[in-house]
């Protein structure tokens, strides 16, 4: 019987981002797991694909910097460029009245990449989402454009796909998140995602998902949830405060960057994919252990 592997999506956050930005990250939640269930490559039993949005605001926050700071010889250009390429994605991302904006473009890269992912891996796939920063708030969106009625469609691409719609969505994980700024936009900020999602519930029962946030104390763009509302104490499972990044941003709000690199976070991540795979499966690894001693016995 074909054994069920885990989808995960990483989305990235702020500020400018290369397409190969999950490499690293992906090759310490390999080997973690690995180390995990002894084995010795992670990539039979789970599917990371990184979700790329940069490029939506990419070529008009570039235009900015040239016309505006470039051609008008401005001062601090490498400052102004830095905070273009981060305050710009924010503001960019904002939703609109209308659809068709940046904010269902966005979107539509998370949508693309599970399409991708369920083609793969198959429709109903356990779905693990590890989010940074901004990412965090895009991820969270989309899945409450899923799970709650909006006015904004997440474009999903097959519709009869479990794993798209997001109803396979088990874990949930945020790095250095700036939700608790997003809840300024509004006045009752008090239905966070449901992880896992209610259809999750019923297509893995028993299975213990969780929403877990972690956060440095020096990183001034990354904030603690369960205080947001009490309905965020109920839906986010820890808020894990720890150190992050390397011997010069550790100490400072540089360590923004430094989540994907902990080996702490990506060690916590790979127990509780571990975990899932071991559940989803474990039907299945019964009945191939028996067909396999089956066939070593002797006829006679």
């Amino acid at each position: 019987m074909k054994v069920q592997k885990i989808a995960v999506i990483v989305v990235h956050g702020l500020g400018l981002q290369k397409k190969e930005y999950a490499e690293r990250f992906m090759k310490k939640l390999d080997k973690a797991f690995s180390s995990v269930m002894q084995v010795p490559s992670a990539r039979p039993y789970i599917e990371v694909e990184p979700v790329y949005w940069a490029d939506v605001f990419g070529k008009e926050e570039e235009r900015i910097y040239q016309e505006l700071v470039l051609s008008k010889k401005l001062r601090y250009k490498h400052l102004r460029r830095y905070l273009i390429y981060y305050l710009a994605d924010a503001v960019a991302y904002q939703p609109v009245d209308t659809n068709g904006h940046n904010y269902d473009a966005v979107h539509q890269t998370i949508s693309n990449t599970l399409h991708s992912l369920s083609q793969r891996v198959g429709n109903n796939a356990p779905l693990c989402v590890v989010s940074h920063s901004l990412g965090s708030v895009i991820a969270s969106n989309f899945f409450y454009d899923l799970q709650y009625t909006s006015r904004h469609f997440p474009g999903v691409i097959d519709t009869t796909s479990p794993l798209e719609r997001g109803d396979t969505l088990t874990h949930f994980y945020s790095l250095g998140t700036t939700l608790p700024l997003w809840s300024l936009r509004y006045r009752d900020f008090s239905k966070p995602i449901v992880v896992p999602s209610k259809e999750g519930q019923e297509l893995f029962p028993g299975l213990q998902g969780e929403w877990v946030n972690f956060f440095d104390k020096d990183d001034i763009l990354g904030y603690p949830l369960r205080n947001i509302d009490p309905a965020y104490e109920k839906a986010v499972k820890q808020d894990i405060d720890l150190n992050v990044g390397n011997p010069l941003t550790f100490w400072n709000p540089f360590c923004h960057n430094g989540y994907m690199k902990n080996r702490k976070v990506v060690r916590h991540i790979a127990e509780k994919l571990a975990e899932t795979y071991t559940y989803v499966n474990r039907d299945k690894d019964s009945l191939s252990a028996g067909s396999s001693a089956n066939k070593g016995r002797k006829k006679k």
